[in-house]
């Protein structure tokens, strides 16, 4: 793979990608855009080792969601304090990124594969035989996490 042909791969994929990050990381947009930023330089790093007949995006999305991994193991997290954040300026869409608050609170609830298999399947619309191979457990095992996972979300988002 060439340079120029990474690049508009990455291009292509970049927003879903984020928007994955961003709700495994239950809205820090800083933790996922560094998680995000982290993972594309892996790829282009191994860009060599990427086999032509894989799914860009599915290897793309396995690193990601390995350096995810990698990140809740190492204990890394940056959350911003209260008193931190009222000295942060806020713009005219400020409010905009509360907008979606409660669900990556309910999000942030299930267990880590569970939220991982129901944002990879609704939110980047992946096959359950690619989100096994991106979080590599079975697909029988992502049909039981989207199952639990769905029946979970509706028991805290109902209340």
């Amino acid at each position: 793979m060439t340079r120029e042909q990474f690049i508009a791969l990455i291009s292509e994929e970049q927003e879903s990608l984020r928007r994955f990050l961003l709700a495994l990381c239950e809205g820090d947009r800083m933790e996922a855009e560094d998680i995000a930023q982290e993972a594309m330089v892996k790829a282009y790093i191994a860009m060599e080792r990427f086999v032509e007949r894989a799914k860009f995006a599915t290897w793309l999305f396995k690193i990601a969601y390995n350096t995810f991994l990698d990140h809740q193991r190492s204990g890394w997290n940056r959350r911003t304090d209260l008193d931190a954040a009222e000295q942060m300026p806020g713009g005219p869409c400020a409010d905009d990124a509360f907008q979606y608050q409660e669900l990556y609170e309910a999000i942030g609830t299930l267990p880590l594969k569970e939220r991982s298999a129901i944002l990879l399947f609704y939110v980047s619309g992946y096959s359950v035989k690619e989100i096994a191979k991106i979080t590599g457990g079975s697909q029988l095992a992502v049909k039981q996490q989207l199952s639990r996972g769905r029946v979970k979300l509706r028991q805290i988002l109902e209340r």
